[in-house]
C-alpha cells in the first residue's frame, strides 16, 4: 500500500518512514526541506535497504497540493506530520504558525476530499490540552484555553479534520503526542534542527558536545518537586511506531468511529533537571547549566495517561528516558565527528 508522509524528512515523520517501510509499505514523502536536510533519505536508506520516493513541496501552495494529488490517486493514506512545532518561536511569529500549520492541513484534506475513501493520521500534540486540571492527562479531558499560537493551530488542525471527515470518506486518527526525544539506534538518523535549537534534547547534546556554552533552564519556580516544567519524554522510535499501528487501524476498518484520538507518551512526567541528570549519566560528564526567566507559552506539567493506546492500539512506550537520551547522545556525536 502506498502512503504519503509530509514532514517525512524532518524529526518523527524519518522515523516513521523507517518503520513504514519496515512493515513493507510503499511510501512518498512530501517535504519542503525548511528544517531538514535531503541527507536524511540516505539515513532511511541505510536503515531499511531502500530509498523511498520524495517530492519536494511546500504544502501553502494550493494549486501544487492539488496537482500532487491528482498524480497519486492511488494512495491509501496520508500520514500528516508537515508543520511548525516550536512553543517559543510560534509566540513570537504567530502568523507563520498560522500560515503554515493551518493552510497547509486545509490544502491536504482538500486533496483528500475528493477521493471516495482514505485515511488520514493527523500529527497532534499534548498542547491542544493547555494546562490540563489534574495529572496524567487522559483523552476525556477538557480542552482548555491554549498556551501559545503553536498549541492552537493543534487544536484548530482537529477540529478541521473532525469537521472533514463527517462529510467525507476520510477516516482518522489523531495522535497526540507529548515529548519525542532521542535518535534511531543506527545512528542514521535523528533530531536535526537547523539554526537555534527549539527543543530540550538537542539544546542539552549540543551544549554537552560543546557547540553552545550552557543550557538555559527557562524558570525554576514552577510549583513541582525541583521547581523546573515537567513533560513526558517519549523516545521516537516508540512513537513512530504508534503511528504504524494507527494506520494498521484505520487500513483495516478497526477504528469505532470516524475519527478517534490517541495520546501517546510513557505516563512518566520528568522535569527538565532530571532529563540533565539522565543525560549527565549517560554522557558521563557535567553539563553546564544556568537558570533563566520562564518562557512565555510554557506550561507547568504535561504527562500522559495512555491507557486507551495501550488497550485500544495495542502499542506501549518500551524506552526509558536514559536510553532515549543515549541514542541522542549516539547521534549528535556521530553528526559531529
Amino acid at each position: 500500500m502506498k502512503i504519503v508522509v509530509t514532514g517525512g524528512l524532518g524529526f518523527i515523520g524519518s522515523h516513521t518512514v523507517v518503520e513504514l517501510q519496515n512493515e513493507g509499505f510503499e511510501v512518498i514523502i512530501v517535504d519542503d526541506l525548511s528544517n531538514t536536510s535531503l541527507k536524511v533519505l540516505d539515513g532511511i536508506d541505510a536503515i531499511t535497504g531502500k530509498m523511498p520516493a520524495f517530492e519536494k513541496l511546500d504544502l501553502r501552495d494550493r494549486d501544487k497540493v492539488q496537482d500532487f494529488f491528482k498524480r497519486h490517486n492511488d494512495i491509501s493514506g496520508v500520514i500528516h506530520f508537515a508543520a511548525s512545532k516550536a512553543v517559543g518561536e510560534s509566540v513570537e511569529n504567530p502568523l507563520l504558525y498560522y500560515e503554515n500549520n493551518i493552510n497547509a492541513l486545509v490544502y491536504v484534506l482538500q486533496g483528500l476530499q475528493k477521493m471516495t475513501e482514505t485515511n488520514f493520521i493527523f500529527s497532534s500534540s499534548c498542547t491542544v490540552y493547555g494546562q490540563a486540571e489534574t495529572m496524567p492527562i487522559n483523552e476525556d479531558a477538557s480542552i482548555q484555553t491554549a498556551m501559545s499560537p503553536y498549541g492552537n493551530t493543534k487544536q484548530i488542525g482537529e477540529e478541521i479534520v473532525t469537521d472533514v471527515a463527517k462529510v467525507s470518506g476520510i477516516n482518522a486518527i489523531l495522535l497526540r503526542y507529548f515529548n519525542p526525544i532521542g535518535a534511531h539506534p543506527s545512528a542514521e538518523i535523528g533530531e536535526l534542527p537547523i539554526g537555534v535549537p527549539q527543543n530540550l534534547v538537542p539544546f542539552i547534546t549540543q551544549t554537552g558536545f560543546g557547540l553552545r556554552t550552557e543550557l538555559s533552564v527557562y524558570g525554576d519556580d514552577y510549583p513541582t518537586p525541583d521547581g523546573t516544567a515537567i513533560r513526558d519524554y517519549i523516545h521516537v522510535v516508540d512513537l513512530a511506531k504508534a503511528h504504524v499501528i494507527a494506520l494498521q487501524r484505520l487500513l483495516n476498518k478497526n477504528n469505532v468511529v470516524k475519527v478517534e484520538r490517541f495520546n501517546l507518551g510513557t505516563g512518566t512526567g520528568s522535569s527538565v533537571l532530571e532529563v540533565i541528570k539522565a543525560f549527565e549519566k549517560v554522557s558521563g560528564q557535567e553539563l553546564p547549566y544556568k537558570i533563566v526567566a520562564r518562557r512565555e507559552g510554557d506550561i507547568t506539567s504535561a504527562y500522559a495517561n495512555t491507557d486507551k493506546a495501550n488497550t485500544v492500539l495495542g502499542w506501549k512506550a518500551q524506552s526509558s528516558l536514559e536510553e532515549a537520551m543515549a541514542s541522542a547522545w549516539k547521534w549528535e556525536q556521530k553528526i559531529r565527528s
